[in-house]
């Protein structure tokens, strides 16, 4: 059904969308550093119902950073990609390997805003270049999907 497919309950994919947020100059993405993943990386989460990916990107984006005044860039994709999860544990509870369907979305914001973290998700948050994200990014999998996404902002002067 259309509601399995927008909820953790599907055990096989779930959809989740993601914010990469660059700077005004795009020389930098805010990122935090993912608990779960023990790595640097973008903003984002699951649709859990949602099936407005753009607004589960700002949504996430408000919760995981605190940034209140950030602009879309674009309202289509930047990213579409399907991402393998390895089993982990979340909140005490294994959750098995999946693959996650990702929609990922270009944002702007202003890196004098205030940013914070969101204690159970990450760890630490903040301006990294986009060659400084691709060394601390410890998820090989993620590196071709960053790299995708920066030179698009480049080819395409977005």
């Amino acid at each position: 059904s259309k509601e399995q497919v927008l909820t953790r309950d599907n055990e096989l994919c779930h959809l989740c969308s993601s914010a990469f947020i660059v700077n005004p100059q795009r020389t930098k993405v805010l990122c935090i550093y993912h608990n779960i993943y023990n790595s640097w990386g973008w903003v984002g989460g699951h649709a859990d119902g949602d099936d407005d990916m753009i607004y589960v990107a700002q949504k996430e984006t408000k919760e995981e950073t605190s940034l209140k005044n950030f602009k879309v860039v674009k309202t289509e994709p930047i990213a579409i990609d399907s991402l393998s999860v390895l089993g982990h544990f979340k909140r005490g509870k294994y959750v098995p390997a999946h693959t996650h369907l990702s929609f990922a979305y270009l944002f702007e914001a202003d890196e004098s805003e205030q940013i914070s973290i969101k204690e159970n998700e990450n760890s630490n948050i903040g301006w990294l270049e986009f060659d400084e994200l691709l060394r601390k990014s410890t998820e090989p999998h993620m590196l071709n999907v960053y790299k995708k996404i920066i030179e698009r902002i480049r080819k395409e002067n977005l």
